[in-house]
């Protein structure tokens, strides 16, 4: 069993399913209702488990009805939920989630007890003691306590995989503790200045966040596929097209099923056409955790 540890957010995340996304003051009538556990920590937690990955998640959630719902799931994936820390007085975090019949999305995220999620919190005996491979965070709780994880885990010679979304600036010190980042198109923009119009704009991006300081870095681009600039493979890999029905988690069953091929020890490239399998099943799927794929799905 491959041992990943995922630090971040958890949310429930209230989802409609309508034709089209509304327009600033437009109300459409109609559409279905979901709710769902999400969060992209969580999402990443549930994708990895469920792909075979011994997984342990840490994050902050509320004392109230969401929070307990929260660890109940986690626990039914088998997720070591032993150092989930409650919040007394922030509630939960929520996402009102918006999904056309085209699988786009318009996400609104009330952060609660995530934003609180304090270096206190993590305790440093999980770096020293535990047999973890590869830690796994993305950008939905407080940044210091993401780049107090990435130094904590790169002394500990964990490989450290950063999910840079939701997008934002990111400082030198903490690229330099991170072994592979996974921005998408979007994401790459924002932390290079790159305008991605086509190939050589991605592999322009790749490089100034390699020189930057990360050893590894993937560029997803949906059904196009992911670049990939690493120290074994430096090429694109394909996606799989597949007609979606929901885009929202896609990035997080991306990187939690590459983290479990990498700790397994999976090539570079061969992780990336894992990761993007899983990914393209889980398009086709409405809500986040519930369209992460297991393992025997993947072909």
């Amino acid at each position: 069993m491959t041992k990943i540890l995922v630090i971040g957010s958890s949310n429930t995340d209230m989802v409609i399913k309508t034709k089209k996304l509304p327009a600033p003051g437009e109300t459409i009538l109609g559409g279905k209702f979901l709710m769902n556990p999400g969060g992209k920590g969580a999402n990443q937690a549930v994708a990895a488990a469920r792909l075979g990955g011994k997984v342990r998640f840490i994050t902050k959630r509320g004392n109230d009805l969401f929070g307990n719902q929260t660890v109940g799931l986690l626990m039914r994936e088998g997720i070591d939920t032993e150092y989930i820390v409650k919040d007394a007085e922030l509630p939960s975090g929520v996402a009102l989630i918006t999904v056309d019949d085209n699988g786009e999305n318009s996400i609104v995220v009330a952060p609660g007890s995530n934003g609180n999620l304090l270096k206190e919190d993590i305790p440093m005996s999980i770096f020293k003691t535990e047999k973890t491979e590869i830690l796994l965070l993305q950008l939905e709780i407080p940044i210091e306590t993401v780049e107090y994880s990435a130094i904590a885990a790169t002394e500990h010679n964990i490989k450290v995989i950063l999910n840079p979304a939701p997008a934002c600036q990111l400082s030198g010190r903490l690229l330099n503790h991170v072994w592979l980042i996974t921005p998408n198109e979007t994401e790459a923009e924002i932390l290079t200045g790159v305008t991605i119009t086509d190939m050589a704009s991605v592999k322009r991006a790749a490089k100034i966040i390699n020189q930057a300081g990360v050893k590894n870095v993937i560029i997803t681009m949906g059904e196009s596929g992911a670049f990939v600039m690493s120290e074994d493979f430096t090429g694109l890999v394909p996606g799989i097209k597949v007609s979606p029905v929901d885009t929202t988690a896609a990035g997080d069953v991306f990187n939690g099923a590459l983290a479990v091929a990498l700790a397994e020890g999976q090539e570079m490239k061969d992780a990336v056409l894992f990761a993007n399998k899983a990914a393209s099943i889980a398009v086709t799927r409405m809500g986040a955790q519930a369209s992460a794929p297991y393992r025997n799905e993947i072909r």
